[in-house]
């Protein structure tokens, strides 16, 4: 990728030399993380591209400006925006009932006691619609949780297993209660798969041909899918864990992955591998309001109504949370749109930015963030999980806007 001179699009390269020296002192010298990669953009150029440390410690394999890695959850807004290119074919309102497009979902009920396979439970409020899901109101959840009875049995009949398949996933999911009616609570969960289905029942074509089709392909996204092809294996970062000493543990090895085969579970709320390149290109279209060079994946408008908080009256995520603390942003002072964060008051979510800026990460402690008012979009790339475990997102925005100099 051709890098401009940050001073060119008002950054300063001084302060975005912090970044490198922040993440070599404080986590590779360290060793708590193997190595990362940070790409900041402004005003439609590359600005910052700086690979740390290692993609694979083990062999020895130094950080690339093209590896490949797992983006887990940043999969979630890659498939937000292929459910809403058929929005606006006019398949689907945001209120329709979700039961409309998969019968199977028609009559939910919501958890009130017991445990599977014997539920005490009552029926839903309203019927889940496909706002619902885009918004994490669904009123599903995810089994790695490990505070409810519910997710317990997500875990007991391994919802999202990489060996079933959508189709069977979303079967399994409707024999199980709801956290909550939809639309009255927050909570993080697998219903982005749930959205991939939606796509390949509405559109007629598996998830992964529609998104190259629809998306990877019109944006040059070459590297980016549920797999990563032999050819390329090469470029693969390895995933490490952190134990109880910690240490690092390889988590998936980049040399035997499972990411070397297509899986028969196409995730679209996790399942993706990709590279900075590739999302920044998906991340500009997005700021570019739906369309890079020529290609126009959404429409102005669409883009504006994704990246406003839809959460019930205006409240942010604290406000409704269900209660669980996995995340891949802060709950106070943001809200959530159509398949993204979205900042609404920096002072509650203690970091600097904008107001309005859309983000999301994923568990793999990837995260990317894009702010219109300042035409900024910052992606971070690493392999350690779980994500949270530390702040990278609020540490690299306190380095990144105060390179701003214009």
């Amino acid at each position: 990728m051709q890098i401009v001179r940050p001073e060119d699009v008002g950054l300063s390269s001084e302060r975005l030399a912090r970044i490198e020296r922040h993440l070599e002192r404080r986590y590779l010298d360290q060793k708590k993380i193997a190595g990362a990669l940070t790409l900041v953009a402004r005003r439609g150029q590359l600005a910052h591209l700086a690979p740390v440390g290692m993609m694979d410690k083990e062999r020895g394999k130094p950080m690339r400006e093209d590896t490949i890695f797992r983006i887990y959850s940043m999969s979630k807004p890659i498939t937000s925006v292929a459910l809403m290119t058929l929005y606006e074919h006019g398949y689907f309102q945001l209120d329709d009932a979700v039961h409309k497009h998969i019968p199977a979902f028609r009559d939910l009920r919501v958890y009130e006691g017991g445990n599977h396979p014997v539920f005490a439970t009552r029926p839903a409020e309203r019927a889940m619609t496909i706002r619902d899901l885009l918004t994490h109101t669904s009123g599903l959840t995810y089994g790695f949780m490990e505070r409810t009875n519910v997710d317990r049995a997500y875990r007991r009949l391994n919802i999202g297993d990489r060996n079933t398949t959508l189709a069977q996933m979303v079967e399994t999911l409707c024999t199980l209660p709801l956290e909550f009616s939809p639309g009255t609570r927050w909570n993080y969960s697998v219903a982005t798969d749930v959205i991939g289905h939606l796509v390949e029942r509405i559109s007629g074509r598996r998830l992964d041909a529609f998104l190259r089709e629809e998306i990877f392909a019109p944006l040059g996204m070459n590297d980016t899918g549920f797999h990563v092809p032999a050819d390329r294996l090469d470029r693969l970062a390895t995933n490490y864990t952190r134990m109880p000493d910690k240490s690092l543990r390889i988590e998936d090895d980049a040399a035997a992955s499972a990411y070397a085969a297509p899986p028969a579970y196409l995730s679209g709320g996790g399942g993706l591998v990709s590279t900075a390149s590739d999302y920044l290109r998906f991340c500009q279209m997005l700021l570019n309001q739906g369309e890079l060079e020529g290609r126009r994946i959404l429409g102005r408008k669409t883009i504006e109504l994704m990246t406003e908080n839809h959460l019930p009256e205006g409240r942010d995520i604290a406000e409704l949370n269900l209660g669980g603390q996995f995340s891949q942003v802060t709950y106070d002072g943001v809200g959530f749109g159509l398949g993204f964060s979205v900042t609404l008051d920096l002072a509650r979510a203690q970091t600097v930015g904008s107001i309005g800026e859309y983000a999301w990460g994923g568990a793999a402690s990837t995260a990317f963030w894009i702010d219109p008012a300042e035409e900024l979009i910052v992606i971070f790339m690493t392999q350690f999980m779980p994500s949270g475990t530390f702040n990278f997102r609020g540490q690299l925005k306190s380095i990144v806007y105060p390179a701003i100099i214009d």
